[in-house]
């Protein structure tokens, strides 16, 4: 078995609102599903992605009002990365970016609201608009544990190494770069940090093959669980980040039209005779407009 490559990414933030704006209007992502956290149903979970909402191209988020800053450090996601054809127009949309160079492909890195680190990664053609993923860092201690998860059980390849970053690709594209870094104090999370990083499986067979296998080498993982879009397993990668196998189905067509995904609020089954409740202690949002 090989891991595909990232399924999605979920982070934490800070005011429901001003996130929605920055990832919708401003990096132009579609809201393709409104829904809340199953384990804090006072609370949204935003999934944000390309316009059919493909596994690859999700980014989601728990929005707290008022929740404290994380702090960045070893065993934590550093950066996540998108891919875009050209990074023509992004410097006027993000004044405050910086240009870089890595691994000979050009970039701009940014902060969102809350202070999560992101990039822009060129990865040539036409158009500027974000395609997907390009791939996370992970901040760590030491490298072997971690490497040896991702080349030995998920496949993925040691493409090239600068300095104490080195980066591996899957068979999709997609990356999974470590930067190495002993010296540096372990993180903790908050707003603007990554919850975890969620890779994929084709299937619910494969997933369970997963799960054997992870148990097999000596992962402690979670049972299988519901998430409505998709089923996970969790455990945590050597280093201390957080991982999840996620199903590619039933996808987020399973309770909307590809043309209203994200228009309305969506609750799991077992939520739903608790809407009223829900509703009430949701904040209200100004959802926005999805141009197709």
């Amino acid at each position: 078995m090989k891991i595909p490559g990232i399924h999605h990414v979920t982070a934490i933030a800070g005011d429901p609102q001003r996130n929605l704006d920055f990832y919708a209007k401003v990096l132009g992502l579609r809201l393709v599903k409104l829904t809340v956290n199953f384990d804090d149903p006072g609370t949204y979970h935003f999934y944000f992605g390309d316009e059919a909402g493909r596994p690859g191209s999700i980014l989601t988020f728990f929005p707290w009002k008022g929740a404290h800053p994380g702090r960045a450090g070893t065993g934590e996601t550093a950066l996540v990365s998108f891919a875009v054809p050209s990074l023509e127009g992004w410097a006027e949309r993000l004044p405050d970016a910086v240009a870089g160079t890595r691994f000979g492909q050009d970039t701009i890195a940014f902060s969102d609201p809350d202070g999560m680190r992101l990039e822009l990664v060129a990865t040539g053609g036409e158009g500027s608009k974000i395609t997907g993923f390009h791939g996370v860092t992970l901040a760590e201690v030491s490298r072997d544990k971690t490497a040896k998860l991702l080349t030995e059980t998920f496949g993925y390849n040691l493409l090239a190494s600068e300095g104490n970053r080195f980066r591996y690709a899957s068979s999709a594209g997609d990356v999974v770069e470590l930067l190495v870094q002993p010296e540096v104090k372990r993180g903790t999370q908050g707003s603007g940090s990554v919850h975890h990083v969620a890779f994929r499986a084709e299937t619910d067979e494969i997933q369970n093959a997963w799960l054997l296998e992870l148990n097999k080498l000596g992962y402690r993982t979670t049972d299988i669980l519901d998430r409505q879009y998709f089923h996970s397993i969790y455990f945590r990668e050597p280093g201390g980040v957080l991982f999840e196998i996620a199903t590619d189905p039933p996808g987020f067509t399973f309770d909307e039209t590809p043309e209203t995904l994200g228009t309305h609020l969506k609750l799991p089954p077992w939520l739903e005779p608790r809407r009223g409740e829900i509703e009430t202690m949701l904040p209200k949002l100004e959802l926005p407009e999805y141009a197709g």
